[in-house]
């Protein structure tokens, strides 16, 4: 190899290098917070009320991809369906078309966010992209909201009351639209 070959060599190493994901598949690199256009739906307006109830998801807020925030420390004001997701999450291939049919099918009743976790905005866009999704998800690219509640895999699914209360958590994929249906009207009251 030439002395020129070699800066050429370290520089493309480099590149590889900083585009490797880490143990638990966010990226290496931080991610990007660009305003670029988004696949995903801008999240939707929430009540000024606090969320209120005996248990409920850690008061953070998180800016959407779409447009918008999810702050889980006000109520919702609808039934809401909270799904934790990222593109390095394996059984979350298989879940989020699914949670995308039922947002699809809940339309008006029962509202579906995601919060991609762990995760580069790039890896979340593209992912979501292939997997058909459009409902509204917000962005915690370190974690944070995984690292409040103690967790360490995902997808987990919280069903939150209009006020804001955690009513369910189902932890582990969602494996049909039929059980989210069934979760759903069980924990939220919600028949579709």
């Amino acid at each position: 190899m030439t002395r020129r070959a070699l800066p050429a060599a370290a520089l493309a190493l480099t590149a590889v290098l900083s585009g490797c994901a880490s143990e638990e598949g966010s990226a290496a690199s931080p991610p990007t917070t660009a305003s670029a256009a988004s696949t995903l739906t801008a999240c939707p307006d929430q009540t000024e009320a606090r969320a209120q109830g005996g248990q409920l998801l850690p008061a953070l807020s998180f800016d959407c991809p779409g447009g918008g925030s999810l702050d889980l420390g006000r109520a919702p004001g609808v039934p809401t369906v909270v799904n934790l997701w990222g593109s390095w999450c394996t059984p979350c291939r298989e879940e989020l078309p699914l949670m995308q049919e039922f947002a699809d099918a809940a339309a008006g009743q029962v509202r579906v966010v995601g919060v991609i976790s762990k995760d580069g905005r790039p890896q979340a866009e593209s992912f979501a992209a292939d997997a058909g999704v459009t409902f509204p998800s917000a962005f915690d690219g370190d974690g944070e909201l995984m690292t409040d509640l103690g967790l360490n895999g995902l997808p987990y699914t919280y069903l939150l009351d209009a006020d804001g209360g955690l009513a369910y958590t189902q932890v582990g994929p969602v494996t049909s639209v039929d059980e989210l249906r069934t979760l759903v009207a069980e924990h939220l009251g919600v028949q579709l």
